[in-house]
């Protein structure tokens, strides 16, 4: 009778303070996920809808008003030569970058796959890069590619090599950049990939060499289908940093030579904070966004056909 006694008891205080339901249970992942939309809101759809806004307006320069032009800055943008040289630019680096980075870091996690003797080391150090932080990093190639005295210049003489003006050329400055980023990116996207790598059964490609698959075709048949997510990630994720990409700009050519640099990010900076113009600065952030966001569409739209 005591024990059944308590039974009843325990059960009637767990009824007791069993919490109440205020939410349905569809409900609870949606509130486990409401603050990293709240910080999705604040910092990333928030100030595109500033963006957006202050595209409308231009400074009258006249205390610090400003009125609204509606679509007048895009207007004055595309009647802007300067404008269509920072798309040329931008689209010009991204052609390029794009593809090299993505194609070098896949490679690299292939490398860092194999079982070979050492390979925990060159996994280590091959992240050193990316722990560099962008301005010594930008300092550190600034000095090694200088033309009197950089590193790079002195192994090209003791090649019997001409010495190269690399940041200091119009047509070798953007180059330079990309080389820069790619130094410091390919490792970064590598690991990504690399963790893709390590989830193939290795057992698919034994299978595939009793087949007798060669190289390419385990790669294209077993390797490829299997990280095709990690891959579509690293490829979006690269195209939008390196169309936003802003800082080496900034640090190492100014834009320059001839704005032969000068990428629609940092225009939109110079607009901003150089010539006080925040419409026209907002109007350049939006319009690159947008084909950003074209881009991406079309790099998905890719994948879901080669799927």
């Amino acid at each position: 009778m005591i024990s059944n006694s308590n039974a009843n008891m325990r059960k009637g205080s767990s009824r007791l303070f069993r919490p109440k339901r205020i939410l349905g249970d569809k409900s609870v992942p949606y509130l486990f996920l409401f603050p990293a939309m709240l910080g999705i809101f604040i910092f990333k759809l928030y100030p595109i809808i500033e963006a957006l806004k202050e595209s409308l307006f231009a400074p009258t320069f006249v205390g610090a008003g400003k009125k609204f032009i509606g679509l007048g800055n895009y207007t004055t943008l595309f009647l802007d030569p300067q404008f269509w040289n920072s798309v040329k630019v931008t689209l010009l680096m991204n052609v390029v970058i794009n593809p090299l980075q993505v194609v070098l870091a896949l490679l690299l996690a292939l490398l860092l796959n194999l079982r070979l003797r050492g390979i925990g080391i060159f996994r280590s150090v091959h992240y050193v890069p990316i722990a560099v932080s962008v301005p010594i990093a930008s300092v550190i190639w600034n000095v090694m590619l200088n033309q009197d005295q950089g590193i790079i210049n002195s192994m090209l003489n003791a090649l019997g090599l001409p010495q190269q003006p690399f940041l200091g050329s119009k047509d070798q400055a953007l180059w330079s950049i990309v080389g820069i980023a790619t130094w410091r990116g390919v490792g970064y996207w590598a690991i990504f990939l690399l963790a893709g790598l390590q989830e193939v059964p290795k057992n698919l490609y034994e299978a595939a060499a009793i087949d007798g698959a060669n190289i390419w075709q385990r790669f294209r048949n077993v390797t490829y289908p299997l990280i095709k997510r990690p891959l579509i990630f690293v490829i979006v994720s690269d195209t939008i940093i390196n169309f936003l990409m802003f800082a080496p700009m900034y640090l190492l050519t100014r834009g320059g030579p001839e704005n032969s640099t000068n990428v629609l990010m940092y225009e939109s900076y110079k607009s901003a904070f150089v010539y006080s113009d925040f419409g026209r600065a907002s109007a350049l952030v939006v319009i690159l966004l947008s084909i950003v966001l074209l881009v991406i569409a079309a790099q998905f739209r890719l994948f879901k056909a080669d799927h």
